[in-house]
């Protein structure tokens, strides 16, 4: 292939990342002061996801390492919204759970981004949306799978 018809691919990922910029800073600046979006997304996942992870398996899901990890969790556990239990598998590593407070903490946060959600559901209908899903899904598999692959 091309060059030329390589370019699309870097625009995809260039759109992407500014859309996750715009939503990162948009999400930011509604919540509580001393959390982030690293935050938001440790709680969002083990939601998605489940209890029980170790800060090392978080810290590959987010590709950051491991004393970022502990940091961001200990941010978390520092507000209750998380808790780090001994893991029985393996007694020196901890596990961690999501508090109730950490689930309410996500869904307040949620609740601030309706006046997005609304602008958007003006501008893209909700079967357009749920169309472009798909899509996107994959394209993040796929290259969550080559992020591993490609050195």
């Amino acid at each position: 292939m091309a060059d030329e018809d390589l370019g699309c691919y870097f625009t995809l990922i260039y759109e992407v990342g500014i859309i996750n910029q715009i939503g990162t800073a948009f999400l930011e600046a509604r919540l509580p002061n001393g959390l982030l979006v690293s935050h938001f997304g440790v709680v969002s996942h083990l939601i998605r996801v489940g209890d029980g992870a170790t800060p090392v398996e978080l810290a590959g899901a987010f590709q950051v390492a491991k004393t970022t990890m502990t940091h961001t969790l200990a941010g978390l556990e520092k507000h209750g919204f998380v808790e780090m239990r001994p893991n029985p598998a393996d007694k020196r590593s901890k596990q961690v759970w999501l508090t109730d407070n950490g689930k309410k903490f996500r869904d307040e946060a949620l609740a601030k981004l309706a006046p997005l959600f609304q602008e958007l559901a003006g501008r893209f209908s909700s079967s357009r949306a749920a169309a472009m899903l798909p899509e996107l899904a994959e394209f993040r598999a796929v290259i969550d799978q080559l992020r591993d692959e490609i050195t």
